[in-house]
């Protein structure tokens, strides 16, 4: 199987708006958009590279930004569309991340780039992918990349859940450095910090911020889920005093990549 059989068998019976609109989803939600809104100006044009069903692009759309989306899977469109009210100022294109070649250089003034390098795999089309958000971006413009992050999947997944040992049998991780490895048909691609510096160091932008979007939230999520409005509220706000601590990115399950393009 190709790496897009894997994803659109994935995101076919995975339900990607119920994670976004959960309590602890909710988080690496509102921290994204909070980064977001910092760079917003009136009259940006915007562009989400695998947009999967639309959460970002649908609510800067219907805050009057003009969006154009692309994405990968099929299943994902479908829905992204249904979810499209009348005249949002938003367009729904299929592509790949490491392809844009439909998409003019220099065109927008923030590109998101969310969920693409979740499944990529090898360096190769990482550096696409990210040649091609930066290619697109205007000059003095901003990207927003997302990454997995490896050693709060080995916490939660391999020892939280008793899963680690299958995890080594099936030759995931070096049990000197704890690096993590996958293939596509693991769906996630997982990283370190170091990881990403390097990919980010082989272009010529800023680095801005580098933000655990979600933090310790998905190591406490059934907590997190039964808090009353209060205290969710409260950790919130402790989740974003902290979440550029780069003491705490290790942590987090996800984290964003924020860059000015030079």
């Amino acid at each position: 199987m190709e790496t897009k059989e894997y994803l659109t068998s994935y995101y076919n019976e995975y339900d990607e708006n119920a994670r976004l609109t959960s309590r602890h989803g909710m988080v690496e939600y509102i921290t994204t958009m909070k980064y977001v809104d910092r760079y917003l100006k009136p009259d940006m044009r915007i562009l989400e590279i695998g947009t999967a069903t639309g959460r970002y692009s649908h609510a800067l759309a219907q805050r009057g930004y003009r969006v154009d989306a692309v994405e990968l899977i099929e299943h994902n469109i479908e829905i992204f569309k249904l979810n499209t009210l009348e005249n949002e100022p938003v367009t729904i294109t299929q592509g790949d991340a490491v392809d844009l070649s439909a998409f003019e250089s220099g065109t927008y003034d923030i590109t998101l780039l969310l969920g693409p390098m979740y499944h990529l795999f090898t360096d190769e089309e990482q550096l696409k992918a990210l040649s091609e958000a930066i290619r697109v971006t205007k000059k003095g413009g901003t990207v927003f990349a997302a990454y997995c992050m490896g050693d709060a999947s080995v916490l939660t997944y391999g020892f939280a859940r008793g899963k680690i040992y299958d995890i080594i049998e099936k030759c995931m991780l070096n049990t000197e450095t704890f690096d993590s490895f996958s293939k596509p048909w693991d769906i996630f691609k997982l990283y370190r910090k170091e990881d990403i510096d390097k990919l980010r160091s082989r272009f010529n932008v800023t680095q801005l911020h580098f933000v655990a979007s979600d933090g310790y939230t998905n190591h406490m999520r059934e907590v997190i889920d039964q808090m009353d409005d209060r205290m969710y509220e409260l950790y919130i706000k402790y989740h974003l005093a902290v979440c550029e601590r780069q003491d705490m990115t290790g942590c987090s399950h996800h984290t964003l990549d924020i860059f000015r393009k030079e």
